[in-house]
């Protein structure tokens, strides 16, 4: 009896591996895409996969349902290992039924997540649906909400990463936006609420599937995805190089990886990189380069509101997430974008504790109407919110501007900044000397003989006050002013002396972040 049990196992395996067949598969490839199976391998060690529910089968026996029965049902379950820490995996099989989500199939992910948040493990999505499984109505409706469900349970306690792999739309959007982050392929992912179609009917806009919600749309318009892959591989390879800086869940450190960057390393370079001329722009990634581990840094958003740079890298082997002004997009302006974008990473870092290193060269938040109709104060006080909700440890570095309300909250010590340096550059004030001396000195230049040269003197008075650390120092809102090339041991010696920090907010179920 026992081996006609183990042929049919071994038939009904076979068909699970075959997905949607030869001729489905091939279609794939013909896209420049992997199938599921292809991609769970390329994403996890050799050999580590143990897959579950491979001979599940939908229910459905409605417009002739019956007779399209696959095992496995369109997504790929289980888990395995990346550089031999565990991982939980799902992956949407677009040659059954176009990756269509059942409830069966939904079960399945459900599940995962589940095994996922009680293992203490992270969990990846390779998604590749043609969304709602029609035919199933409601039930495929609420297996989506069973998967929402889920992923806000598990945020904060387990890393959740979407890939985006081929389309996505209406309702399947929704639970990659609740994940932690977003990876989509370019040239043969999408994702949208409403296709192009439906656009055209109620908007006549005539817009493609790429332009309207294509991996380049959403890594540099909208901000949805984090990451931007030119292939399926590549894209994989990038997840696996994301996951070696996470911790498996909220109760565990980043894992420290060996340095063999000297932790004293002192780089004169850094000295030469602020330019004399204030108003001159530079790139704050030199200076995060040559500072962290090197080659460590895998930037985050690096398409999106270009005038605030994040990222993880690692400072003497430890894994800590950088957030840093970008004088030379927008002079380093805070804006809308740039605001979410840092505040959103930075709950996350403080999630998962990460400590937060803060290079900073800030003149103020963007001026004008279309900042002010669209919500900068708002926007605003979620970066606000999120520094000061943060209970690792936050490290900051003024490299030059620290003005105005941005100097508070960039990681100031007003709002629980750990340890607050200024570089002899530093330049720690209300506004600029020019704004300024235009405000205190109106009437008096106005009145003088010769105007230019009394706000020329003004402004040189007031960069002899404020245009430099010492106030800053004088009052302890500074812990020290340290000369660039030092820096990196600074930090290093200062993540070794938080390395046990305990801080905590008051008690409550949760705060009420400015959405």
């Amino acid at each position: 009896m026992k081996e006609p049990v183990r042929q049919k196992t071994r038939e009904l395996r076979e068909l699970a591996h075959l997905g949607g067949g030869e001729e489905r598969i091939q279609r794939q490839h013909d896209r420049g895409k992997l199938t599921a199976r292809e991609r769970v391998s390329v994403l996890l060690d050799d050999g580590t996969f143990q897959e579950i529910d491979a001979f599940i089968k939908h229910r459905c026996r409605d417009f002739g349902m019956e007779k399209r029965v696959v095992p496995g049902d369109g997504v790929i379950t289980g888990w395995g290992e990346i550089d031999g820490r565990r991982v939980f995996v799902f992956s949407q099989d677009f040659t059954v039924e176009g990756g269509s989500l059942s409830a069966t199939n939904a079960a399945k992910i459900v599940k995962i997540m589940e095994m996922a948040l009680k293992a203490g493990c992270p969990v990846v999505g390779l998604n590749d649906s043609g969304g709602a499984r029609i035919q199933e109505g409601v039930a495929s409706l609420g297996g989506y909400a069973d998967i929402f469900l889920r992923n806000t349970l598990a945020s904060g306690v387990i890393p959740q990463i979407s890939a985006i792999m081929g389309p996505c739309a209406g309702g399947a959007v929704y639970s990659p936006a609740i994940t932690d982050f977003i990876a989509m392929v370019e040239g043969t992912s999408y994702m949208y609420v409403t296709g192009p179609d439906v656009v055209k009917t109620v908007t006549h806009e005539t817009v493609s599937h790429d332009e309207l919600g294509g991996a380049r749309t959403h890594s540099a318009k909208s901000g949805v995805a984090h990451f931007m892959s030119a292939n399926d591989r590549e894209c994989l390879e990038n997840l696996r190089r994301l996951l070696s800086y996470l911790p498996s869940n909220n109760l565990e450190d980043p894992p420290i990886a060996q340095c063999d960057d000297p932790i004293d390393r002192a780089d004169p370079e850094l000295s030469t990189i602020v330019p004399e001329n204030s108003e001159k722009p530079y790139d704050i990634k030199q200076i995060v380069n040559r500072v962290i581990d090197r080659d460590s840094f895998l930037e985050v958003h690096e398409h999106y509101a270009g005038n605030i740079v994040i990222g993880f890298a690692r400072l003497g082997g430890r894994p800590v997430g950088i957030v840093a002004n970008q004088p030379c997009v927008l002079a380093g302006c805070l804006d809308i974008n740039a605001s979410v974008k840092a505040a959103r990473f930075i709950r996350f870092l403080d999630c998962f504790n990460f400590p937060i290193i803060t290079f900073v060269d800030v003149p103020g938040f963007l001026p004008g109407t279309e900042q002010e109709w669209n919500g900068i104060i708002t926007n605003g006080a979620k970066l606000l919110y999120a520094y000061c909700e943060a209970t690792v440890p936050k490290l900051t570095v003024i490299t030059r501007k620290a003005y105005g309300g941005a100097y508070d909250v960039m990681s100031s010590k007003h709002i629980r900044g750990d340890l607050n340096y200024a570089w002899p550059s530093a330049e720690i004030a209300v506004m600029g000397a020019k704004g300024a001396v235009e405000i205190i000195f109106r009437k008096e230049i106005q009145g003088a003989d010769d105007p230019a040269a009394v706000e020329t003197a003004r402004v040189e008075e007031f960069k002899e006050l404020f245009a430099n650390p010492f106030t800053a120092a004088e009052r302890g809102y500074v812990d020290d002013i340290i000369e660039e090339p030092e820096t990196r041991r600074r930090l290093i010696d200062g993540l070794r002396l938080l390395a046990g920090k305990r801080d905590s907010n008051p008690p409550k179920k949760h705060g009420n972040i400015p959405l």
